[in-house]
């Protein structure tokens, strides 16, 4: 079976160089890059090929959490007596944990690139909150086990099978908190002409 790549070797899309490009012009216009040295880092954005490639161009533009492309996403989520958040372009592995212990963690995948189709989340929440905010077309399942505590949002009642749409699968604890999954909203049906004009 051949091994998975890493997030630093997965194939780099149009957008992706675009996100850098955007940022190196902006390093330029505020004096933190020279002309010569935009130029160099904006050719080499244009023609990279991986995420890795990408990701060195801009590591000492912005800090970690600011970057326009996110390596280390696979690194566990903690909200503990804090609030945290992973946003943007980010890698989400095959398999990670997020903890929420009096706290609200804050999972957007709008953007994310799945780095496998069947994903495994790992909560475990004490008196805090886990937010999940999934893309149109990933599907949600609701396995964890909750005492006096909510699970809501999840799209599925059981993972499918030979199924190529991918899934986050929530596992883990839950105690007198909450985990919240926000899609995007579905298509209104279809309504007679006649329900759909507005009232005169």
């Amino acid at each position: 079976m051949p091994s998975r790549p890493g997030p630093r070797d997965l194939r780099a899309s149009d957008t992706d160089r675009e996100r850098v490009v955007a940022v190196l012009s902006e390093a330029l216009a505020d004096g933190r890059l020279t002309r010569e040295e935009h130029s160099e880092r904006s050719e080499a954005a244009l023609t990279a090929r991986t995420l890795g490639d990408l990701a060195g161009l801009t590591a000492d533009l912005a800090m970690p959490d600011r970057q326009p492309l996110r390596l280390d996403g696979g690194q566990a989520v903690a909200a503990i007596f804090t609030s945290a958040e992973r946003y943007g372009r980010w890698v989400v592995p095959a398999s990670m944990t997020c903890s929420a212990v009096f706290g609200e963690a804050v999972l957007d995948l709008r953007e994310a690139l799945l780095q496998d189709r069947h994903v495994v989340l790992n909560v475990y929440a004490f008196f805090g909150r886990v937010r999940l905010i999934v893309p149109a077309g990933v599907e949600v399942v609701m396995n964890g086990t909750g005492v006096i505590g909510r699970q809501r949002g999840g799209t599925m009642r059981g993972l499918p099978e030979g199924s190529d749409v991918p899934v986050v699968e929530v596992r883990g604890y839950v105690v007198a908190s909450e985990i919240l999954v926000r899609t995007p909203p579905r298509p209104r049906r279809w309504l007679p002409r006649w329900r759909r004009a507005p009232l005169t």
